[in-house]
């Protein structure tokens, strides 16, 4: 089969547009998306930590 360069081009035009979609996409995710879940997820442990030292008291023996 031979392809003319018409549809060479196509092609390469079509290779380009995914590799750029799949660009922006793993820039979106790498300095986007994980970063915020990552700070929600530790701020989350943090305050949930918090709030039950609130309620139980902070770790280590009873005072006395």
């Amino acid at each position: 089969m031979i392809q003319d360069k018409g549809e060479a081009a196509d092609a390469s035009q079509a290779t380009r547009a995914v590799r750029r979609k799949e660009l922006v996409t793993f820039l979106v995710l790498a300095f986007g998306i994980w970063p915020i879940l990552a700070v929600g997820v530790v701020g989350g442990y943090g305050f949930l930590v918090w709030m039950w030292q609130i309620v139980f008291g902070p770790p280590g023996p009873p005072g006395g």
